[in-house]
Order: C-alpha cells, then sequence, then structure tokens
C-alpha cells in the first residue's frame, strides 16, 4: 500500500485508487466461494442476484448463517452484522420467540385462503400504536403499502399529482435516488427539494388544484438517513390541510425510532403511512393506512369499492410473526431504550470524526446511521464526487475486513440484540479507519 504522505501534498486520487486496489484484492481473496457462487448465479439470474441493493463488486459475499447480530458467509468468515438487513432484521436473525411461533403456525397449515384472527390483532396492535392509522390494510412490502397509499389518495380526492423529493426511495417502483427510473409506477410525480420548505410550498400552490398527495419519509433511509426538520413537516402538514391533499409519511423503515414512529415523536400526524421492514419479525410485510375517511375506499361493503388484491397480504406466517413482535417484543421500551442506543452511538462516532479532523460524519436518527465524507450540515441527498464515492467503498471493504457487515452505502441498523460490546466494536474499527485512512480525507 502506499505509504501515507503529508496531507497537505499527498496526491489524494492516486493514494485512494491504490488503497481501494488492495482492499478489494484483500476482499477477493479472503471469500473465494463467494467469488465462485456469484459466477454460477450470473449464468441464470442478470447480475447474478435478484435484489439490486445487494449487488457491489468485485462480487457480493454470501452468507450461509445468522445467529442474534452474528452471521456466518459461504467461506466461514463471521461478521458483527450492522446491516440489519436494511432495516427488517429489527429482532435479529434468531430471536427464540418468534421462531417458536412460526414452528406452531406452519404446523397448523400455510396457505388457508381466508381470513384469520391475527389479521385482525395486528391491525389492531398498529392502530394502536401509529396515531395516523384509524384503518389498516396489509401488503407483501413497502414497495405495495406507498402504491396502495397513493392509490388510496388519488380515489379520496379525484385529483392526480404528487410531490415526493429528490433523492427519495419509496420502493422499487417508486425511486428517485437519481431523479427518476424509468421503471417507476407511471403516476404524475414533480420534484422538491428536502428540508426546502419555501420551495415546496411554492411547488403546492403551483399544483394545488390537481396535487392528490405529498410523500415523504420523515428522515431519508436509502437517500442517506437524512432526517427532516420538525419545521419542514410541520410546514407540509399545514400546506396540504389547506390545499385539500394528502401527507403521506412512508414510515417504513423509520417507525422503529419510537413505538410510534418519528410521527409521535415529532408530533405530526399524517393523512396516510405506509409500513414495512421489520414488523413481522422478519417475514414480508408491507401496510399502509390513515384516515377512516380515506381508507374507507377499500371498505367492500360500500359499493364502488377499490379492488385491494394480493395473495399473501395477510399470510398466516407474517400476521401471526408480527403480533408477537409488535404486540409482545417491540414495546415501548423496546423502542425508547434501541433509539438512545443509536443516538449515543452516532454522537460517539461523530466525536472520533472531529478527533481526527477528517471529512467525514455520522447522520441519522436512533438505529438509523449512515457516514458522509463531507463537512457543514447535510440537509437533503447531493451528488457525490469521485472521492467520496471511493471513500465509501473503502469504508465498506475497511468494516468487511475487520468482521463488521453494514450496506454497502455504508448505513448501519442497530437490530434489538447489538449491546454496548458490539457497539464499542464498530467504535474502534471507526477510529482505526480514522486513524488509517486520514491522509486520504484530510478535513
Amino acid at each position: 500500500m502506499t505509504p501515507p504522505l503529508d496531507s497537505a501534498t499527498a496526491p489524494r486520487n492516486s493514494d485512494l485508487e491504490a488503497a481501494l486496489a488492495e482492499a478489494r484484492e484483500n476482499y477477493s481473496r479472503a471469500r473465494p466461494n463467494s467469488a465462485t457462487a456469484h459466477e454460477k448465479a450470473r449464468t441464470v439470474m442478470p447480475g447474478g442476484n435478484t435484489r439490486t441493493t445487494l449487488f457491489y463488486t468485485p462480487f457480493p459475499t454470501a452468507m450461509k448463517s445468522g445467529q442474534g447480530c452474528y452471521l456466518e458467509d459461504i467461506d466461514g468468515n463471521k461478521y458483527l452484522d450492522l446491516c440489519g438487513e436494511y432495516t427488517a432484521g429489527l429482532f435479529g436473525h434468531s430471536d427464540p420467540r418468534i421462531q417458536a411461533m412460526l414452528h406452531q403456525v406452519i404446523q397448523n397449515g400455510i396457505s388457508l385462503a381466508a381470513v384469520g384472527e391475527n389479521e385482525a390483532k395486528l391491525a389492531a396492535i398498529l392502530c394502536a400504536r401509529f396515531p395516523a392509522l384509524e384503518l389498516v390494510r396489509f401488503t407483501n412490502s413497502g414497495t405495495e403499502a406507498n402504491l396502495m397509499a397513493l392509490a388510496a389518495a388519488r380515489a379520496h380526492t379525484g385529483r392526480s399529482k404528487i410531490i415526493a423529493f429528490r433523492g427519495g426511495y419509496h420502493g422499487g417502483v417508486m425511486s428517485f435516488v437519481t431523479g427518476g427510473s424509468v421503471v417507476n409506477a407511471p403516476f404524475s410525480v414533480t420534484l422538491a427539494e428536502y428540508n426546502d420548505l419555501p420551495g415546496t410550498l411554492a411547488l403546492i400552490r403551483e399544483h394545488a388544484d390537481d396535487l392528490a398527495a405529498v410523500l415523504l419519509e420523515p428522515m431519508m433511509g436509502s437517500g442517506g438517513c437524512i432526517p427532516a426538520t420538525r419545521d419542514f413537516l410541520a410546514g407540509l402538514r399545514e400546506a396540504t390541510r389547506e390545499v385539500g391533499a394528502m401527507l403521506i409519511f412512508d414510515e417504513v423503515m423509520t417507525s422503529r425510532h419510537t413505538a410510534g414512529g418519528l410521527q409521535k415523536l415529532h408530533g405530526i400526524t399524517p393523512d396516510l403511512v405506509s409500513l414495512g421492514k421489520y414488523i413481522a419479525g422478519g417475514m414480508s410485510f408491507g401496510a399502509f393506512g390513515g384516515r377512516a375517511d380515506v381508507m374507507s375506499v377499500f371498505d367492500s361493503h360500500k359499493p364502488n369499492a377499490l379492488t385491494h388484491s394480493g395473495t399473501f397480504n395477510n399470510n398466516v406466517l407474517s400476521m401471526s410473526a408480527g403480533s408477537l413482535a409488535m404486540g409482545e417484543i417491540f414495546d415501548d421500551t423496546a423502542a425508547e431504550d434501541l433509539r438512545k442506543r443509536g443516538d449515543g452511538l452516532r454522537d460517539a462516532l461523530n466525536a472520533i470524526c472531529a478527533k481526527h479532523k477528517v471529512a467525514m460524519q455520522f447522520t441519522g436518527i436512533g438505529s438509523m446511521v449512515q457516514p458522509h465524507f463531507r463537512l457543514g450540515t447535510i440537509l437533503r441527498p447531493y451528488t457525490a464526487s469521485a472521492q467520496e464515492d471511493g471513500l465509501r467503498e473503502l469504508f465498506f471493504l475497511d468494516m468487511m475486513k475487520a468482521g463488521i457487515y453494514i450496506a454497502r452505502r455504508g448505513m448501519v441498523a442497530l437490530s434489538l440484540p447489538v449491546g454496548e460490546p458490539e457497539l464499542l466494536r464498530y467504535i474502534m474499527a471507526v477510529e482505526e479507519f480514522c486513524a488509517s485512512r486520514k491522509p486520504l480525507m484530510a478535513a
């Protein structure tokens, strides 16, 4: 590896390229079975997988098993799992209560083609927890939940236009990370800038006559763990109410930050909310709901009700595991403790960055944490420089070498089994990264 040079004179780009080359080589050398598995997978799947988020070069690590907050890959390497299945793995990999429930459910039959008692039980639990939920319906994913929430808003208002936010992500067919995608659902979407209240209010006024909904995460997840300011959310609440549009909070990720999500933390109640990820204890899950008068467009007791189908919407595994997970395990105390652990972690990581005087910081709320390789307040998604992209990859590879599994983009999503020893291990790994890579990212 190129030896460290004085930060004032070091050719940082060439040093970064050398560091990345070495890190990639070390990564590949430690995972020959994953490399082989990836090449085989490419013969039957485009790109070698069916989930773009899990693709990265030189090849993705294939995991074999998980226990608690630890993983083992098919090469025998072991990891502290801080990826947390991108917030879906809140309960870890082997909660015995959830495992026992699933075993019992399987014994009683899987696909029953009928309603079940746990469907209404889980609905009642969620309506009691989230301020926005007067009525709720289930889906298979957060993607579907957002699509159906938008359908409800459009049907209730009789309008068609949507305002979303540049850099936002609301599922595989509602992504605005690069401004939009050809695979997006064909909604009429106008993009605003996140945390820009004057600009967004101007767009709301401009499209008021045909504006069905304003859709946003109260903290961007895939967009970089960037929290919305409370003033921004409050301003959107007032403006949408004035023009008769629906305010939709996508809390697929952020609902974990209190027992009632960020809507409860901020004291701002949207008209509709979408949920997903962890709520079914690790099973596939999505939900959307909100005001009873809006959700009544799906009431089949009424004439001309909208159709909402989905073979696995109320599957017995998700309904049973969700009732247990949300009804008994992830209570108010567990949610509050998790948020406090995450806030403490983020403060510790930012203190390390400041101590080493590097162009690096961590944003987020509670158990969701994201590194950024720049200074200054981050209010919205941005176009990263080649240097920043390189440092993000190097950070991921260095964490993998240290036996810590995080999202490729750097995001950490803590699970309940992660305790103080695991947090300290990550803090020490970040300290080592800042110390050893400082010439590449001097502030």
